[in-house]
Order: C-alpha cells, then structure tokens, then sequence
C-alpha cells in the first residue's frame, strides 16, 4: 500500500510537469538580418561569370549533361543546363531532365526518420535491432560496445567498414537479402560509437527502419511525407515513374568516349542513394533546408519542423581538422566539421558554417552544397559516373564573394541589451548608486567593488573629458555585446555580458580607453608604415630607442611579408602618446600595428604586427 501512494503521488506531481504547454519569449532573441537591402541584386552581377565557369568545367570534366543551379532566399535564381541527356539522340539537357542523385538521398532517409522521431514513433538513441530483429545477434568487435542506434546510423558511427564503392552496386538488393546479410554477420572496422566511418549499408538500414516504423515501404513515405509536401512532384524512386523524354541516362568515359552505364533497380539499398530528381525539384529541397535557419517565431510549414531541419545540420559526429597549403607558398587553408545527420557540415576559413552533401553513383555526379547563414545554396548535377562539382563550387562561392555582398546576416540586439547598454552608459557618465544596484548581477560589484568601480570610471574624464552615451551596439549575441562612446578627447570601448538572471543583469563590464596618436605618435606610425614597404636600417636607427630590439623587430617585419601591402587605418586602442594599435588593412588579411613609445624621448621601444580574430585563417 505504502509503493501503490508513492507511485500515485509521483504520477500526481510529475504528469502536469510533463505535460505542461511550454512558454516563449516573443522577441527576446531579435531575429538576425541582412544588412544590405541590394544584397540579392549584387550578387547576381556574378551570374556571368560563374556560367563560364560551370560551361568550361562541364567540358573539361568530360560531363555528357550537366545542370547547376543557385539558391538565394529559397528561390532558383540562376540555373543553366548544357550537354545531352543521352548520347544517342543527342536530345540536350532541360530544367526538367531528371537525374539520379545518388548518395544525396541521405538526407531524405535522414528527414524521414526525424519526422518519424517528432512523431513519437522512434527515438534516435533506440537501439536499431529494435526495428531489425536480423541484427539482434551481430557479433559486437568488443565486450564494452554500445548496442548499434539509430543515431549511430545516421552519423556513419556504427562501426562498419567504409563501403564505397562497394555499396554503390548494392541498389537493387531485397529487403530479405539485406536481412540474411546482417543475420550472417556484418564486419566491424572500429567499435560503434568511436569514429566516422562512411557506410551506404548503415543507410540502407535506415531505410529499413522507416518502413518497420512508419508501416509504409520507404519509398512510400518519403514520397507521401517529404516530396510531396514540397512540390517535388518530378522526384521518384522509380526509373519508370519519369517520362523517357526527361531521363538523363547515365555514362561513363572510357577510351576516350562515353560508355552507357546500366541503371540498377530501387532496392533495399535505395534509402542510400536511389532518389532521382530534377534541378527545380532539388531547388525546392535545398531551399527547404536553408529555410530553417534563423530560429524564428513564425509557424512551421513543414514537412518536418525547423528546429529538426537545423538539427540534421549540426555536426552529429566530429571528424579531426586540419590546415594545410595546396602548394609550399601558397595561402594557409582549413578544414574542420564532421557529419549530421545526412548531411556534411564543415568550416573552413573562409564560411563558418558549410552545409551540404555529394552523391556518386556509376552513371551519376552530384552536389548540394550551402551557407546557411548566409542564404545562398548550389546545385549541380550530371550524368557522367562520379562526376563531382567541388571544384567548381568553389570557384562560384569565390566569384559570389568578389561581389562585396556575400555576407552572414547580422545579429540583432535584445531588448535587454538595448536597455542594459544605456544604463552602463549612463553610470559612466555619471555614477548613481540605485541605478548600480538595480542593473547589476550578484556577481558584479563582488568581483570588483561598486567604489573601485565608481572611482575608477570618474577617473576617465581626466584623460577623456566628457562622453556621450552609446548610440548604437555590436552585439555578438542577445546577451552580449561591445559600443563605443565617443568623448571630447577619444572614445572608450566598452563591452558587457548578462546574466543568466530574470531579468538579465549586467556580469561583465569592460571599458577600454581610447586616445588618437599625438603628433609624434603619427609620425613614428607612419613610418613604421614604410618600414612594411621596405626595411632600412638607417631609417630603424632614427626612430629606435636604446632599448628596441632591432632584429627581432625585422623578424618580425619579414615575417609580415605574406599579409602582401597594407594601409594603415583607424585606431583601435591606447593612449596615444606612451601606446598605440592602429589597424593595418592588408591585401592578404587584415592585421593590427601595436606601436610603443619610450615616454620622455619618444623613441621607439617596440612594435608587434598582430593578425586580427577576424581572419579565421593567416596567409
């Protein structure tokens, strides 16, 4: 009787909390947005030339057809097609010709298992032999390894051996002679859960899931719950499905010619790699996808939820980075991301955030590739075996950057920020002791005490004279950001961070003190500008104190030389006579000159080339 109550009263207390309707806080994280209103109209000027680019490609790729498409703000923007859908009558690629896309039908088995997921249907972290019993007796590489999941699968965590190409003939196979495979056995390469490890066959056993769990055959419920829903109405797994006059019949180059390439039936491997589409339907996608970012309040429109859109789109298994030149001299380049769900996601130093997927298939070459903070995709695809468009996407990506207007959209301050902004400005101006105490976390005047404070930023008006408030904020996030007030003499730089309060009160305050350079500042600046150009070491004498260290000083100078000419530019911090940072616009990234001065001769003591955090990546 006394479990019977317990049980009773723990049902009675955590059932409402459980079920409870959440809550939001509209506006409390400002939507981001584009800063330029000619953004779209800008970036079109490199229409041209990515044409070009993509025709020359397709013929030096030895593509018989080939299509390529930009997607900005989820509308098909540019498309061109060029080449043959099939060799024998020559008959010319279209907007409509459909293509098989290969391994890019990842995602689409990926979105069909989160939908089944927000459905209640599965769980990503179910144990996959719950759906295929045939895997219930696998023989694990080690006693300690995890049973298989779902979310090992769409990761290529599970451990099996890499499967390409392999798994490329696979297409065709039954369900029940997949299954007599796994009963069989299945090698491991590394334990599940450990590495990444592409596997077509993990895939293929997705799809299997889907049908076991949606009671519909895979292809089925992809079709009635993500192709349908987004128009792609030219999207099948079915070669027969398409009319003749639209299929892109797949080659490959052999002897110097093309070689047709027998098509394999939809199969238990389909769920892998079997989708075919056409370049206005796989628009549609691509857009879908890229309308899941920013976070925002509007309604979903399906078919799966924005936040499972975003989620297939974070790295769910980590692959090691590394940077690396493509030649000795040439710029440093890196690479870091790993695998979501379905989907590669990358950073490289260029792009935070880098999303997309290729598909290979004998017959078939194919690319979605897209920035989703940004608002630009690409597609491409072709019908020539393995026929890739990573060359050529990274061309169009550096011909949309040239433009100026390929940039991400802009955090917007909260209101908290806002009002915290002004209220830090207002106790530099001038203390108030109510008002400290009102806008300030617990933590604040502990880590550095409210009269330290208050004598401290008095003690600005010495050097500064009197400052006017912020009139606009740089934030980072909706909690955090930097302005700057401009004084009589200079400006101060100031910075703060909220608490995770309710409100948010203010747990980081930064000032920094700015002063422009005085006139012998300038002039030492101005010719350490020189110095950039061209080293001599009569002018170094001239301008060196006792104490410089001159070699270390042309060190450092030669080392500069892959930043190529730099301008110098605005200040960035100091007091303008003793120190100075003054920003150094260079052609190969931006830098930062830190200038000191000996106090009493005003020689120089020291100067350090800094590369600036905004460039992710040094030449």
């Amino acid at each position: 009787m006394h479990l019977l109550t317990c049980l009773l009263l723990t049902t009675l207390i955590v059932t409402p909390l459980a079920t409870a309707q959440r809550r939001f806080a509209e506006g409390a994280v400002p939507v981001p947005k584009f800063a330029d209103p000619q953004r779209k109209q800008k970036l079109a000027a490199a229409f041209p030339e990515i044409e070009k680019l993509f025709l020359a490609y397709a013929q030096r790729a030895n593509m018989p057809g080939a299509t390529m498409g930009i997607i900005i703000d989820g509308e098909l923007v540019w498309m061109k097609t060029t080449g043959v859908r099939e060799t024998t009558d020559k008959a010319p690629v279209t907007p409509d010709t459909v293509f098989r896309i290969a391994s890019m039908t990842k995602s689409f088995t990926a979105m069909a298992i989160l939908k089944l997921r927000d459905e209640g249907k599965l769980s990503l972290d179910d144990p996959a032999a719950k759906y295929i019993p045939a895997l219930a007796d696998l023989p694990y590489p080690t006693k300690d390894s995890p049973a298989i999941t779902i979310r090992h699968l769409l990761t290529h965590s599970e451990g099996f051996p890499e499967d390409n190409p392999w798994g490329d003939r696979q297409l065709a196979q039954s369900d029940e002679t997949v299954r007599a495979w796994m009963r069989a056995g299945i090698p491991f390469s590394t334990p599940p859960g450990t590495a990444f490890e592409y596997s077509n066959y993990g895939f293929g056993i997705l799809g299997q899931i889907v049908t076991r769990a949606s009671g519909k055959d895979y292809e089925i419920y992809v079709r009635d719950n993500i192709l349908r829903p987004l128009g792609m109405n030219s999207s099948t797994f079915e070669m027969t499905d398409v009319a003749r006059e639209h299929i892109a019949l797949g080659y490959r180059f052999e002897d110097g010619g093309w070689k047709p390439e027998p098509i394999l039936a939809h199969g238990s491997f389909g769920a892998m790699g079997g989708l075919w589409t056409s370049t206005r339907d796989l628009a549609r996608y691509v857009a879908f996808l890229m309308s899941a970012y920013p976070p925002r309040d509007e309604a979903d429109s399906g078919p799966v939820k924005r936040s499972s859109a975003r989620e297939m789109q974070q790295v769910g298994r980590f692959q090691p980075g590394g940077a690396f030149r493509g030649v000795v001299d040439g710029p440093l380049q890196f690479s870091a991301g790993g695998y979501g769900y379905g989907l590669g996601v990358s950073q490289s130093c260029r792009f935070d955030h880098l999303v997309g997927h290729g598909g290979g298939l004998p017959g078939y070459g194919s690319l979605m590739q897209w920035l989703p903070e940004y608002g630009v995709g690409l597609i491409g695809m072709s019908n020539r075996t393995y026929g890739g468009f990573g060359g050529v996407f990274g061309d169009a990506l550096n011909e949309l950057y040239k433009t100026g207007a390929l940039k991400p959209r802009v955090v917007q301050p909260s209101p908290a920020l806002l009002s915290a902004m002004a209220d830090v400005s207002q106790l530099i101006i001038k203390w108030d002791d109510a008002l400290a105490n009102r806008i300030a976390a617990d933590n604040l005047f502990l880590d550095v005490p409210a009269e330290t404070r208050k004598t401290r930023w008095a003690s600005l008006a010495k050097d500064h004279g009197v400052c006017r408030p912020g009139t606009s904020i740089q934030p980072e996030n909706a909690l955090r950001g930097t302005w700057k007030m401009m004084c009589e003499k200079g400006w101060l730089e100031v910075g703060i961070t909220l608490a995770p309060t309710m409100p948010p009160k203010v747990q980081l305050v930064s000032i920094a003190p700015v002063l422009p350079p005085d006139a012998e500042m300038t002039k030492t600046i101005e010719t350490v500008g020189k110095l950039l150009v061209a080293w001599d070491a009569d002018v170094v004498k001239s301008i060196a104190a006792p104490s410089l260290d001159v070699e270390r000083m042309r060190r450092h100078f030669a080392a500069a030389a892959p930043w190529g000419a730099c301008k110098i530019g605005e200040t960035l911090s100091g007091n303008g006579t003793r120190s100075s940072t003054v920003r150094l616009s260079c052609d190969k990234g931006p830098m930062a000159a830190r200038v000191s001065l000996d106090p009493s001769t005003r020689k120089l003591t020291g100067v350090d080339l800094i590369p600036l955090r905004e460039q992710k990546c040094v030449p």
